[in-house]
């Protein structure tokens, strides 16, 4: 009730109507412009916008943190059970357990172009409670598997469910927000990479102490952990809506203005069950495609790393079982708050690139002091904060996934591009845990080597792509002069509050239109 009271004040303040004075003249109008919903401006002030924020935070905000962050748990998880007896119970001997923490990810990269599909044909109500479903059944199951195959076998399932949450996730985010708002929200929903690797270690630590002669400790946590899954299955259905025109938390006025609100993102409008063609092959043509899906797989390979050997490396560390599930907790707090320090960064000063430049660099300190410093009790307090620098990385993925969905317009080709985003972070999932093999413990030095010459290049990528969305930005300049329109324009998106007629009547025509970037020649690409 505060919120609707200084959503007026705000709007007497700017001289501008109300929602209640609005909306008749909405109605009149309505049967008039159906046919042109796209391009009739309605009324929308900053007090309108930012009410319309906060009630897709409270409903479609909430459900992706929330989904997500079980996503990430189930797949942390599998760090802790190495802990608590998974390698010994199902005799897992040499390089197995890097073979089960890489299948999720090959599963994900094999299902990737599925994916994209199903992304584009299926209604994210839909899709998305039948991911959760699946992976959380996966992981009820884990405690079944007494051998090798059987952990393969399970773990390839539980990829194939989780496949499509990061580039659906992006989407929908797309889907409801500002490319200002963008970052914030993405950091939100995979930030709880941090909270999960938090809540993981308490319910590890916990669960794994019961004595029950049943089930071992690492069972009850995948038991827990898959029930606790299936369970949220029925609130996702429930609440979440497939897009803004089916949103049932927004009046018929409200969807409007969320409509009108998003039309400076100049990205498209969703348009379920049509894959446009030609825009996939954009997408494989696009420069840009190629630089972020680098960037994608020199990251994740080093995500991969803390997750899978993160226990691990803490343990050879001298550490037991239960101090090194606690030890792992500040790293998760260290995420979550970097995460959304990196987000909050990215807006307040508006350049991906080099907020991304300047988190590589704790992260490579991390490396370089993990790989020097000896495995002895003397160093152990360098070790833990060269370990801890490693929490970086994942600030690194925000900036990342919002950057591609800053830069990349069109519902099919955003849909193509966020999948193949996950490919390369499932390669570089792959490819991780197989640099650390077992005869290198407990220093894992050649892993530890060649994670550091990625992120080395990683710097040169970055580059590379600021470079090349200048050139791009000065060609839509050149069109726009073809086309009779100024050379440079405002990119409104980007603005912290939404601005009353924001595009001119010649301008933002085109925001509708499902048009990719390359296509809209009002398109403004960000670095």
């Amino acid at each position: 009730m505060a919120d609707d009271d200084d959503s007026k004040d705000d709007a007497l303040r700017e001289g501008v109507p109300t929602e209640e004075q609005t909306e008749d003249a909405l109605r009149s109008n309505h049967d008039a412009n159906s046919d042109d919903a796209g391009n009739r401006r309605v009324v929308l002030t900053e007090a309108d916008n930012k009410r319309i924020r906060r009630k897709t935070d409270k409903v479609i905000l909430v459900i992706l943190v929330w989904v997500y962050f079980l996503q990430i748990l189930d797949k942390t998880i599998l760090g802790y059970s190495a802990i608590f007896g998974l390698q010994e119970d199902t005799n897992l001997t040499g390089n197995q357990y890097s073979l089960v923490g890489s299948i999720a990810p090959i599963a994900q990269l094999a299902w990737q172009p599925f994916s994209s599909i199903l992304i584009v044909k299926i209604p994210h109500r839909i899709l998305v409670t039948c991911l959760v479903l699946g992976w959380g059944i996966a992981q009820a199951c884990t405690p079944l598997c007494h051998s090798f195959g059987g952990l393969l076998a399970d773990r390839f399932f539980l990829g194939l469910f989780e496949a499509g949450c990061l580039p659906l996730f992006s989407i929908i985010t797309a889907q409801w927000y500002r490319r200002s708002e963008q970052p914030l929200r993405v950091a939100a929903w995979y930030g709880t990479n941090g909270l999960a690797t938090i809540v993981a270690a308490i319910l590890s630590y916990g669960l794994g102490m019961i004595n029950s002669p049943v089930l071992a400790p690492w069972q009850i946590i995948f038991l827990f952990t898959g029930l606790l899954t299936v369970a949220t299955v029925p609130f996702i259905y429930i609440y979440l809506d497939n897009d803004v025109k089916s949103a049932r938390f927004l009046s018929p006025l409200e969807r409007e203005q969320c409509t009108e609100r998003l039309r400076a993102n100049q990205a498209g409008s969703s348009n379920p069950g049509h894959i446009k063609w030609p825009q996939i092959t954009e997408t494989f043509l696009d420069i840009k495609t190629y630089l972020f899906l680098a960037m994608s797989f020199a990251n994740n390979l080093g995500a991969q790393v803390t997750n899978t050997f993160g226990p691990l490396i803490l343990s050879g560390l001298g550490f037991d079982k239960y101090t090194t599930t606690l030890l792992n907790m500040p790293f998760g707090f260290i995420q979550y708050t970097i995460i959304l320090l990196v987000a909050w960064a990215a807006i307040r000063f508006r350049h991906k690139a080099l907020a991304l430049v300047i988190i590589l660099v704790p992260i490579l300190t991390g490396l370089v002091m993990l790989y020097l410093l000896p495995r002895d009790k003397s160093e152990t307090p360098a070790l833990l904060v060269g370990y801890y620098f490693l929490a970086f990385i994942f600030g690194c993925n925000t900036l990342i996934v919002s950057w591609i969905l800053a830069n990349t317009a069109g519902e099919t080709k955003r849909s193509v591009m966020m999948s193949l985003y996950n490919a390369a972070s499932s390669a570089g999932n792959i490819v991780g845990p197989l640099l650390f093999k077992e005869s290198d413990k407990p220093a894992y030095l050649p892993g530890l080597r060649s994670t550091l010459g990625v992120y080395c290049a990683m710097i040169g990528v970055v580059g590379l792509q600021v470079g090349n969305l200048m050139i791009l930005n000065k060609m839509q300049g050149r069109r726009r002069v073809r086309n009779r329109k100024p050379r440079d324009i405002r990119d409104y998106s980007m603005e912290h509050r939404y601005q009353a007629g924001e595009e001119s009547e010649m301008l933002g025509q085109k925001a509708f239109e499902d048009l990719t970037d390359r296509e809209n020649d009002e398109f403004v690409y960000v670095y």
